[in-house]
């Protein structure tokens, strides 16, 4: 089967401008159906703007837009089969639990029995049984976001779009919906869409991440792809806890390669003065300028070779502490220029130099 016809949802050479501000420029993008798709990119990248033109809350200048394989251009945003979930919840104030479920289906003027039985079905979905009667003043940010959820979904929709839905939630409560809600995805097999600027969320969540930068899409692919082979300078950089090197050619085991290059602090081995050094002929002095405790690991900044990088120690390991020598083994590097950026590994896995002192 070929990928078009593999599409559910399609934006084929859209653009959008506000005023002189260019948000989305030449926007092509396809999702399968049933996928969890995340749009993941910095505040101002585009990716709201995509989602509301997907809503048809905002109108393309130019290109086309497919759901399901209709062109919804024109079609008014009640009429596209969308179901929405925002940060803030919009939930009805003074309406409860029960009755902000079934808003949408009355509004359909669904059958009473009906609307009955499909709001106890969510209800239960959502893991909200014994709470029918409550008002949203009466629920935590979690419940209020489940709540918000089941209404989105409650007319079955074919899509549903979720613009940053986790960013007012507190972080442990956040990271227990991610697992819900990719689990109520996967039950209910909906189409789904979430903007988020977290890179954990998407990289957790999705199916398929879409990174957005400056109005344009960098990279598509899967939360593994996009994070282990970026294809730009702004998806190296921007995924992980990046530190960039004007200069990799300094470094033992990269010479030769000119220009930048991005280096994570899952590339670094720190090792004390004290400590067996594996690659010994690849290794650089640093001295540790910050120490920072993190519960599973302790991250380090180091200044090397005049730049500063990042790098991560595991807690059971000797302690290192602020203004001590060490020595550095960077395993690999993401090589970038104006336009692209590729994997680069220390050359000593190429040679025959391993050394263990």
């Amino acid at each position: 089967m070929s990928e078009k016809k593999e599409s559910y949802v399609e934006l084929k050479n859209v653009n959008k401008s506000f005023g002189g501000f260019e948000a989305s420029k030449d926007i092509n993008i396809n999702i399968k159906k049933g996928h969890l798709v995340a749009l993941l990119g910095p505040s101002g990248s585009g990716k709201t703007t995509i989602l509301k033109m997907l809503a048809g809350l905002e109108n393309a200048d130019s290109g086309d837009i497919y759901i399901a394989g209709t062109r919804v251009n024109d079609v008014k945003p009640k009429d596209r089969g969308i179901g929405l979930v925002f940060q803030s919840y919009a939930l009805f104030r003074y309406k409860t639990v029960y009755e902000n479920i079934a808003f949408g289906l009355k509004i359909e003027k669904r059958d009473k029995n009906y609307i009955k039985k499909r709001v106890n079905e969510l209800i239960e979905l959502v893991g909200l049984k014994g709470m029918e009667k409550r008002y949203p003043r009466q629920l935590s940010g979690g419940q209020r976001q489940r709540v918000a959820f089941a209404r989105a979904i409650a007319t079955q929709p074919q899509l549903l779009l979720l613009d940053e839905p986790f960013a007012a939630i507190d972080t442990k409560v956040r990271k227990e919906l991610r697992g819900w809600l990719r689990e109520l995805i996967n039950e209910v097999g909906i189409t789904s869409i979430v903007v988020t600027h977290d890179q954990e969320e998407a990289l957790e969540l999705a199916d398929e991440i879409i990174l957005t930068n400056h109005g344009k899409v960098e990279q598509t692919g899967t939360p593994s792809d996009i994070y282990n082979n970026p294809k730009t300078p702004f998806a190296a950089a921007f995924l992980g806890d990046n530190s960039v090197i004007e200069n990799i050619s300094e470094f033992k085991g990269f010479e030769g390669i000119p220009g930048k290059a991005v280096i994570r602090p899952e590339f670094v081995n720190v090792y004390a003065q004290d400590e067996s050094i594996e690659h010994a002929a690849s290794v650089d002095d640093a001295v540790v300028s910050k120490v920072v405790f993190k519960g599973n690991i302790i991250e380090l900044k180091l200044n090397i070779k005049g730049s500063e990088i990042t790098a991560y120690r595991n807690v059971g390991q000797k302690q290192v502490i602020q203004g001590e020598n060490v020595k550095v083994f960077i395993r690999k590097v993401f090589e970038i220029d104006d336009t692209k950026a590729s994997s680069r590994e220390n050359s000593i896995y190429s040679g025959n130099d391993s050394i263990v002192i």
